[in-house]
Protein backbone atom coordinates (compact mmCIF):
# COMPACT_ATOMS: atom_id res chain seq x y z
CA UNK A 1 0.00 0.00 0.00
CA UNK A 2 1.44 3.39 -0.55
CA UNK A 3 1.62 5.95 2.59
CA UNK A 4 -0.80 8.14 2.84
CA UNK A 5 0.61 11.37 2.38
CA UNK A 6 2.06 13.93 4.88
CA UNK A 7 0.27 17.30 5.42
CA UNK A 8 2.32 20.25 4.41
CA UNK A 9 3.58 22.41 7.31
CA UNK A 10 2.17 25.40 8.91
CA UNK A 11 3.45 28.79 7.37
CA UNK A 12 5.73 29.86 10.51
CA UNK A 13 3.61 31.99 13.15
CA UNK A 14 5.49 35.04 12.30
CA UNK A 15 5.31 35.30 8.60
CA UNK A 16 2.18 37.93 9.02
CA UNK A 17 4.42 40.30 10.22
CA UNK A 18 6.29 40.86 7.29
CA UNK A 19 3.72 40.09 4.81
CA UNK A 20 1.95 42.94 6.55
CA UNK A 21 5.04 44.99 6.44
CA UNK A 22 5.52 44.66 2.71
CA UNK A 23 2.47 46.48 1.85
CA UNK A 24 2.32 49.27 4.60
CA UNK A 25 5.99 50.43 3.60
CA UNK A 26 5.38 50.12 -0.40
CA UNK A 27 1.74 52.35 -0.53
CA UNK A 28 2.53 54.16 3.10
CA UNK A 29 6.23 55.02 1.62
CA UNK A 30 4.97 56.32 -1.60
CA UNK A 31 1.87 58.50 -0.10
CA UNK A 32 3.84 59.61 2.61
CA UNK A 33 6.69 60.69 0.37
CA UNK A 34 4.09 62.68 -1.58
CA UNK A 35 2.83 64.35 1.31
CA UNK A 36 5.98 65.82 1.65
CA UNK A 37 6.71 66.23 -1.77
CA UNK A 38 3.85 69.41 -2.72
CA UNK A 39 2.59 70.01 -6.68
CA UNK A 40 3.83 65.87 -7.36
CA UNK A 41 1.58 64.24 -9.31
CA UNK A 42 1.22 60.82 -8.50
CA UNK A 43 -0.56 60.07 -11.47
CA UNK A 44 2.24 61.13 -14.37
CA UNK A 45 5.03 60.41 -11.92
CA UNK A 46 6.38 57.21 -10.90
CA UNK A 47 7.23 55.82 -7.62
CA UNK A 48 11.09 55.40 -8.59
CA UNK A 49 10.91 59.44 -8.88
CA UNK A 50 9.83 59.87 -5.13
CA UNK A 51 13.58 58.51 -4.24
CA UNK A 52 15.89 60.70 -6.77
CA UNK A 53 16.88 64.25 -5.76
CA UNK A 54 14.00 66.32 -7.52
CA UNK A 55 11.99 65.62 -4.02
CA UNK A 56 13.09 66.87 -0.73
CA UNK A 57 12.53 64.12 0.98
CA UNK A 58 13.65 60.99 -1.35
CA UNK A 59 15.26 59.33 1.96
CA UNK A 60 11.12 58.13 2.81
CA UNK A 61 10.91 55.85 -0.84
CA UNK A 62 14.08 54.65 -0.74
CA UNK A 63 13.32 52.97 3.02
CA UNK A 64 10.18 52.37 2.11
CA UNK A 65 11.27 50.14 -1.02
CA UNK A 66 14.16 48.22 1.63
CA UNK A 67 12.06 47.40 3.93
CA UNK A 68 9.23 46.58 1.22
CA UNK A 69 12.26 43.70 -0.15
CA UNK A 70 13.24 42.69 3.01
CA UNK A 71 9.60 41.86 4.08
CA UNK A 72 8.69 40.19 0.99
CA UNK A 73 12.22 37.82 1.57
CA UNK A 74 11.04 37.37 5.25
CA UNK A 75 7.46 36.10 4.31
CA UNK A 76 9.10 33.66 1.47
CA UNK A 77 11.51 32.04 4.33
CA UNK A 78 8.08 31.93 6.45
CA UNK A 79 5.73 30.15 4.14
CA UNK A 80 6.59 26.82 5.28
CA UNK A 81 4.21 24.91 2.96
CA UNK A 82 4.31 26.64 -0.05
CA UNK A 83 6.80 25.03 -3.28
CA UNK A 84 10.04 26.21 -2.85
CA UNK A 85 10.23 27.28 -6.55
CA UNK A 86 7.67 30.13 -5.69
CA UNK A 87 9.05 31.18 -2.28
CA UNK A 88 12.33 31.55 -4.04
CA UNK A 89 11.00 33.62 -7.09
CA UNK A 90 8.85 35.73 -4.11
CA UNK A 91 12.54 36.01 -1.82
CA UNK A 92 13.80 37.19 -6.16
CA UNK A 93 10.86 39.81 -6.54
CA UNK A 94 11.73 41.32 -2.66
CA UNK A 95 16.01 41.50 -3.29
CA UNK A 96 15.34 43.60 -6.63
CA UNK A 97 13.16 45.56 -5.07
CA UNK A 98 15.77 46.29 -2.51
CA UNK A 99 17.98 47.10 -5.04
CA UNK A 100 15.87 49.62 -6.90
CA UNK A 101 15.91 51.60 -3.68
CA UNK A 102 19.65 51.33 -3.42
CA UNK A 103 19.99 52.11 -7.13
CA UNK A 104 18.84 55.68 -7.03
CA UNK A 105 17.06 56.38 -10.87
CA UNK A 106 18.59 59.63 -11.07
CA UNK A 107 22.29 57.86 -10.66
CA UNK A 108 22.46 54.53 -12.16
CA UNK A 109 18.79 54.57 -14.60
CA UNK A 110 20.02 51.34 -16.50
CA UNK A 111 20.64 49.45 -13.22
CA UNK A 112 17.97 51.07 -11.62
CA UNK A 113 15.70 49.65 -14.62
CA UNK A 114 17.28 46.17 -14.62
CA UNK A 115 16.60 45.56 -10.86
CA UNK A 116 12.83 47.00 -11.07
CA UNK A 117 12.21 44.62 -14.52
CA UNK A 118 13.42 41.95 -12.08
CA UNK A 119 11.37 42.96 -9.45
CA UNK A 120 7.88 43.51 -10.99
CA UNK A 121 8.29 40.45 -13.38
CA UNK A 122 9.05 38.08 -10.09
CA UNK A 123 6.43 39.43 -8.01
CA UNK A 124 3.81 39.09 -11.06
CA UNK A 125 5.14 35.16 -11.27
CA UNK A 126 5.62 33.89 -8.18
CA UNK A 127 2.00 33.00 -7.03
CA UNK A 128 2.09 30.51 -9.96
CA UNK A 129 5.59 28.93 -9.19
CA UNK A 130 4.04 28.33 -5.81
CA UNK A 131 1.20 25.94 -7.38
CA UNK A 132 0.70 22.60 -5.98
CA UNK A 133 -1.75 20.08 -7.82
CA UNK A 134 -3.01 18.86 -4.03
CA UNK A 135 -2.86 20.35 -0.67
CA UNK A 136 -4.47 23.52 0.64
CA UNK A 137 -6.58 25.41 -1.72
CA UNK A 138 -4.58 29.03 -2.17
CA UNK A 139 -2.26 27.13 -3.42
CA UNK A 140 -3.67 25.21 -6.43
CA UNK A 141 -3.98 26.09 -9.55
CA UNK A 142 -7.06 27.53 -9.57
CA UNK A 143 -6.18 29.71 -7.37
CA UNK A 144 -2.57 30.58 -8.19
CA UNK A 145 -2.74 30.74 -11.66
CA UNK A 146 -5.71 33.45 -12.12
CA UNK A 147 -3.37 35.39 -9.29
CA UNK A 148 -1.02 35.65 -11.35
CA UNK A 149 -2.78 36.55 -14.47
CA UNK A 150 -4.39 39.30 -13.06
CA UNK A 151 -0.24 40.82 -12.07
CA UNK A 152 0.76 40.52 -14.96
CA UNK A 153 -2.16 42.31 -16.85
CA UNK A 154 -1.49 44.93 -14.27
CA UNK A 155 2.21 45.05 -15.22
CA UNK A 156 1.21 44.58 -18.99
CA UNK A 157 -0.83 47.90 -18.52
CA UNK A 158 2.59 49.77 -16.34
CA UNK A 159 4.55 48.69 -19.33
CA UNK A 160 2.02 49.94 -22.29
CA UNK A 161 1.56 53.50 -20.58
CA UNK A 162 5.41 53.68 -19.75
CA UNK A 163 6.27 52.86 -23.20
CA UNK A 164 3.48 55.20 -24.74
CA UNK A 165 4.50 58.33 -22.44
CA UNK A 166 1.04 57.83 -21.30
CA UNK A 167 -0.35 60.31 -18.71
CA UNK A 168 -1.52 57.79 -16.28
CA UNK A 169 2.14 56.03 -16.05
CA UNK A 170 2.32 57.00 -12.31
CA UNK A 171 -1.45 55.41 -11.72
CA UNK A 172 -0.34 52.24 -13.44
CA UNK A 173 2.90 51.75 -11.63
CA UNK A 174 1.17 52.03 -8.31
CA UNK A 175 -1.43 49.67 -8.84
CA UNK A 176 0.67 47.15 -9.95
CA UNK A 177 3.14 47.95 -7.00
CA UNK A 178 0.09 48.27 -4.75
CA UNK A 179 -1.17 44.67 -5.81
CA UNK A 180 1.96 43.34 -5.74
CA UNK A 181 3.05 44.13 -2.30
CA UNK A 182 -0.23 42.92 -1.15
CA UNK A 183 -0.51 39.31 -2.87
CA UNK A 184 1.70 37.46 -0.27
CA UNK A 185 -0.58 38.98 2.97
CA UNK A 186 -3.48 37.98 0.87
CA UNK A 187 -1.71 34.11 0.60
CA UNK A 188 -0.56 34.06 3.89
CA UNK A 189 -4.03 35.01 5.18
CA UNK A 190 -5.72 32.93 3.00
CA UNK A 191 -3.77 29.66 4.79
CA UNK A 192 -4.70 30.74 7.97
CA UNK A 193 -8.53 30.43 6.56
CA UNK A 194 -7.95 27.33 4.86
CA UNK A 195 -6.06 25.46 8.08
CA UNK A 196 -8.90 26.43 10.44
CA UNK A 197 -11.28 25.14 8.69
CA UNK A 198 -9.56 22.01 8.02
CA UNK A 199 -8.94 22.09 11.69
CA UNK A 200 -13.18 22.31 12.20
CA UNK A 201 -13.56 19.90 9.90
CA UNK A 202 -11.52 17.17 11.48
CA UNK A 203 -12.46 17.82 15.28
CA UNK A 204 -15.81 16.70 15.29
CA UNK A 205 -15.04 13.58 13.45
CA UNK A 206 -12.24 12.90 15.54
CA UNK A 207 -15.01 13.39 18.77
CA UNK A 208 -17.95 11.52 17.24
CA UNK A 209 -15.23 8.42 16.80
CA UNK A 210 -14.19 8.72 20.82
CA UNK A 211 -17.80 8.65 21.56
CA UNK A 212 -18.99 5.37 19.10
Amino acid sequence: MPRPSRPAPAPRSWVLVPAVAAPVAMIGGWLLAEALAPGFDPVSRTISELATADVPRPGVMTAGLLVTGLAHVGTAAGLRGVPRAGRLVLALGGVATAAVGLLPLHRVPSAHGVAAAVAFGALALWPAASARRSGPWPLRPAAAVPATAALLALLAWFVAEQSRGGGVEGLAERAVAGAESLAPLALVLALRVSRRRAGSLVRPGAAGGLRG
